[in-house]
């Protein structure tokens, strides 16, 4: 059962970065695919066994990859076009440091902590990176909570559930799967909504 539930996160996660990208929001899409990606691992782990190969995927696309793109996504909304490169840049890092980072321990039947299987490096580079992502995130709607104020809600309340799943990561992976689903649901209505009022309000100035 849990496998099913964090597979059908993973499709939920995936169905919506398609209909981003399908509207021009790369990095907003980029961003639900990498938490697709991270909770496909999920799956992979719940049903098969965590090992070393589901641990790296998890970990680059659940802690490294998902907030940081999101994080310009909301640059780029700002108008900040240099937060395209910075985005291309970091994520061509992070991968690196996946592919790089050595991986010890024994793996059990739980979502593996990363303090049980990975020195210092990697972990302050998910840190930085998940700081950083979640600042521009945050910063970004509340900067624009008063002219967009339901898209920016849906924006912070898909923060703070996505924040919360990852606090309690250690209660299984039914449970993260369903904060992944609700986060990803909550981050996809937001920016859409976003759109939809950008697009009124554009079309009520040129009336």
């Amino acid at each position: 059962m849990d496998a099913l539930l964090a597979f059908g996160a993973a499709l939920l996660s995936l169905r919506l970065a398609g209909a981003l990208v399908a509207r021009r929001r790369w990095f907003w899409g980029a961003g639900l695919l990498a938490y697709a990606v991270a909770s496909a691992a999920l799956a992979w782990g719940a049903a098969a066994g965590w090992d070393e190969r589901s641990f790296r995927v998890y970990y680059l696309f659940g802690a490294l990859l998902t907030a940081p793109l999101l994080g310009v996504g909301s640059l780029q909304l700002r108008g900040w076009s240099w937060a395209a490169a910075v985005g291309l840049v970091y994520a061509g890092f992070a991968g690196g440091v996946a592919v790089a980072m050595p991986v010890h321990g024994t793996f059990g039947g739980a979502i593996p902590p990363a303090q049980d299987h990975l020195d210092w490096l990697p972990r302050a580079v998910a840190i930085a990176g998940n700081s950083l992502g979640t600042l521009a995130l945050v910063g970004v709607a509340l900067a624009g909570i008063r002219r967009r104020p339901l898209g920016n809600a849906l924006i912070l309340a898909g923060v703070g559930v996505a924040a919360l799943g990852s606090g309690l990561a250690g209660t299984g992976v039914a449970a993260t799967a369903a904060f992944v689903a609700a986060a990803a649901a909550l981050l996809y209505l937001g920016v859409t909504r976003q759109q939809a009022t950008a697009r009124r309000t554009s079309g009520t100035a040129a009336g």
